[in-house]
């Protein structure tokens, strides 16, 4: 549908220099969103998919261990799209603590993400609501610590900022000055609770990281506290009883056309192109989420049968099983603390599970060594190389 930009340009001050600053108009879009049959059909198939993720989730043996590793891989990705180079090996070892070798900066910006999700998550059942002092508190989780911890963490900025460029003049895009800034977060927050009226669920979520990234309302951290909005919104209407979306992959593949389609919403009001791309991540994103629970659940279903035949450590290699699902690297030391058992049968049930296959040692060591479960961080690691 033919629209005209999705808001304003008004003349402000930024770095010494007059610049046009963009307002976006508040949500929902007038004319509202075209949903024709060609976008009907996308989102009905995010839908279908995203009610199979969901359903999958009940077959899981234990639905922790999986979202234990997934949050992290998500970190990991949000993490890369801004320019770290972690990968989720080194995040796995960064919290490991004492492990030489890991990008320190990179990973605790990557870690710093795990904690701002999860606190999300946490407030949300707890039943605090979707709102701008909940976005405030997971932006202080993330901007905490590290690299941005100078640039107001858990605060709403009161200077202007810009997207691309070294300074405003030349900025791919110059978001609201900060008094403007202030009606643009209320009206958003009314709109994440159902003001002016209710919207469909992932319509909803499309709109929303739209309009949060063109407000940029903080000095950094934006972009990983706007894709960490989608899974906290699809949680808190219940289209989701896990957090196990995350587009960040998506965007990550695709992130020319995803930073063009932004653009485009707000210079031509071009929303139903958005959607249809946000329906395909969604779908796309739902149906890697699935095969990878799938193939995970496999992998450790054919070892715990395997474990069955080593007689004198069948119940020692499960218990470790167990927790090197949910801690795909650790050290003897680790295992003995999660599982109970001394480390003295850690180390000997590690030895025969690399002697099957199922784990390997990676540091060559005689004390301190540490063990992979290979295969299956193989399988979560799809996607997280770092970008060029």
């Amino acid at each position: 549908m033919k629209r005209n930009r999705a808001g304003e340009y008004v003349v402000t001050s930024g770095a010494g220099e007059k610049v046009e600053a963009f307002v976006p108009d508040p949500l929902p879009p007038r004319p509202p969103v075209n949903v024709d049959d060609s976008l009907r059909d996308r989102l009905d198939q995010a839908h279908l998919e995203i009610g199979r993720l969901d359903g999958i989730s009940s077959l899981l043996p234990d639905i922790g261990l999986f979202l234990y590793m997934y949050i992290r891989k998500e970190a990991v990705l949000s993490s890369q799209i801004e320019g770290t180079q972690s990968s989720l090996s080194d995040l796995l070892l960064f919290e490991m603590e004492g492990v030489p070798g890991v990008p320190m900066d990179d990973a605790r910006e990557v870690s710093n993400y795990v904690a701002a999700m999860e606190h999300g998550l946490k407030r949300l059942r707890e039943g605090f609501p979707l709102c701008n002092r909940l976005l405030c508190e997971i932006h202080g989780k993330l901007m905490g610590t590290g690299r941005g911890s100078q640039k107001q963490p858990g605060e709403f900025r009161t200077s202007q900022n810009w997207i691309g460029g070294s300074r405003p003049g030349n900025a791919r895009f110059v978001p609201p000055p900060p008094d403007r800034m202030v009606a643009c977060l209320g009206a958003f927050e009314k709109f994440l609770n159902g003001e002016p009226g209710h919207a469909p669920t992932l319509i909803k979520a499309a709109l929303a990281h739209v309009q949060f990234e063109t407000i940029h309302p903080f000095l950094d951290g934006n972009g990983r506290v706007g894709r960490l909005l989608i899974p906290l919104l699809l949680c808190h209407e219940k289209v989701l009883g896990q957090p196990l979306l995350y587009p960040s992959l998506y965007f990550k593949q695709h992130r020319d056309t995803y930073y063009d389609l932004l653009q485009r919403v707000r210079l031509e009001g071009e929303w139903e192109a958005w959607v249809e791309f946000f329906a395909e991540a969604m779908r796309d994103t739902a149906r890697q989420a699935v095969s990878t629970a799938t193939r995970l659940s496999a992998i450790v279903r054919a070892d715990r049968d395997r474990a069955q035949g080593v007689k004198r450590r069948a119940g020692s290699i499960l218990r470790l099983l167990d927790v090197m699902a949910r801690v795909p690297i650790v050290s003897v030391a680790r295992a003995s603390r999660e599982t109970g058992i001394v480390p003295s049968s850690v180390s000997a049930a590690l030895k025969n599970m690399a002697e099957l296959g199922m784990v390997r040692e990676l540091t060559g060591w005689k004390r301190n060594r540490l063990f992979c479960y290979d295969r299956y961080l193989d399988v979560l690691s799809e996607g997280t190389e770092p970008l060029d």
